[in-house]
């Protein structure tokens, strides 16, 4: 049987005190409604329909490239109302499993098995247990089986002390929840058209009614406000680190780490605390990751080490790196094998071939730096002339002294070595001295120095 998703996401969410809609909340670097659409197609669902109302060109426009059915709820008149808006495109053939767009947590083995319920003929509701269940409507049991919901505002005293909620999580036949939701009455406490009076109908028109229990109450929690959003937040966060310490990968606290995106990670890979990692993040083999970094779509190779406070984004490295403290590597770095890139340097849009070194307090921009470079502290390379931006080229072998300034377009050749303190504007021939006072020398006949015994 053909699966439609209906995701209701048209709420503002005024208790989020914010001008964003309350789908495009982010919870670990996502909205909230990337995450339900994202557990929606793990379905393999045939059809994906977000009924949205608030906000709508901001969400839409959030979810452009994503192959989804939009529909449009122009009142809030209750969540039947808002079921009933996506329903004349959804073929009779199909049942039709009701989401919502603030419920971020639902893990798709449990969706499953609400689906395994639902076939022909059958409603299957998801619920759970809750040890306060104040604000959440209550299934009606008789003799076990489920009869209605009662909504809290319209519960008897009796009725609310009943610990088994609705989720509003339902899956039922398209061709009878469009003639259940046709039924429907506002005539209730809150003045809407209830989507959990549908379960009512079907058991009086003698459809079999499924209470599918969810495992705890966090994978069912809705977000309405800054509190609840950050419960979800560690909620999530817990659940892919204990993912990742099921795979091997050890967390000095598993508390304090926070993965926004994606983190795929090798064989003994080692993360201390207070680190972040946003977009789609990999670590090779026997990386160690020091505390307070911050790493955004990049690779890192296997063996290396970043030391704490580095900020690595749109980079990459090969293995046996060593990066930091207090390392930036911005957009476009490549570093090959054994690159080290030590505190307060920058590298941005340049390849460092291996075995290089930038040990302090330098800029590297683009720039293509070859094996086994040695730059001093306090090098830069003057990339940009206040309208374009120009290459800097530095041969294998290069030592560059310290408080050097590159001036590109500019080609240092290999084996070269660069005095201390010059500014180097022409090209630095290659195996020789080149340095620069008042102007820039090249001493042929130098001979480079050798290591003292």
């Amino acid at each position: 049987m053909n699966t439609t998703i209906v995701i209701l996401a048209a709420g503002q969410g005024k208790r989020m005190h914010s001008v964003l809609p309350k789908v495009l909340q982010p919870l670990a670097g996502r909205p909230l409604l990337q995450h339900v659409v994202e557990y929606s197609r793990q379905l393999g669902a045939a059809d994906i329909c977000v009924v949205y109302g608030y906000g709508g060109d901001e969400v839409q426009a959030g979810f452009a490239n994503q192959e989804l059915r939009w529909s449009l709820q122009a009142e809030q008149l209750g969540t039947g109302h808002a079921v009933m808006q996506a329903m004349p495109e959804t073929p009779d053939e199909n049942r039709v499993l009701i989401l919502f767009g603030d419920v971020p947590l639902l893990r798709p083995a449990t969706l499953e098995n609400l689906l395994n319920h639902c076939n022909s003929g059958e409603v299957a509701v998801l619920t759970v247990d809750m040890d306060n269940p104040f604000g959440y409507g209550r299934i009606i049991r008789q003799d076990g089986a489920v009869q209605r919901n009662v909504e809290e505002r319209d519960a008897s005293a009796a009725e609310k002390a009943i610990t088994e909620i609705n989720t509003g999580v339902l899956c039922a036949p398209a061709n009878l929840l469009k003639d259940w939701l046709g039924r429907l009455s506002s005539d209730n406490a809150q003045g809407e058209y209830y989507l959990t009076d549908v379960l009512g109908m079907a058991v009086s028109d003698g459809a079999v009614v499924h209470a599918v229990k969810a495992d705890d109450q966090v994978e069912i929690m809705g977000i309405n406000d800054k509190q609840q959003l950050a419960i979800a937040e560690r909620a999530l966060q817990s659940r892919l680190v204990h993912r990742l310490m099921e795979q091997g990968v050890g967390f000095a606290d598993p508390a304090r780490v926070d993965i926004r995106g994606e983190l795929t990670c090798g064989k003994d890979v080692f993360i201390d605390v207070n680190a972040v990692f946003e977009g789609q993040v990999s670590l090779g083999d026997r990386t160690q990751i020091e505390s307070n970094n911050v790493i955004r779509d990049s690779v890192i190779g296997a063996g290396s080490v970043i030391h704490s406070n580095c900020h690595i984004e749109r980079a990459s490295m090969g293995n046996d790196c060593e990066i930091g403290p207090f390392a930036r590597l911005r957009p476009g770095a490549e570093l090959a094998d054994k690159v080290k890139i030590g505190n307060f340097v920058e590298v941005k849009k340049s390849t460092i071939a291996d075995g290089s070194k930038v040990s302090h307090l330098s800029y590297i921009g683009d720039a293509t730096v070859g094996a086994g470079v040695n730059i001093g502290a306090g090098t830069i390379t003057c990339n940009y002339d206040g309208v374009n931006k120009h290459q800097t080229v530095i041969g294998n072998k290069v030592f560059i002294g310290s408080g050097t300034q590159l001036i590109a377009p500019v080609e240092i050749g290999e084996g070269a070595t660069i005095g201390a303190g010059s500014t180097i504007s022409k090209p630095a021939p290659a195996n020789a001295l080149t340095l620069e006072r008042s102007k820039q020398t090249t001493i042929s006949s130098w001979k480079p120095p050798k290591k003292k015994k």
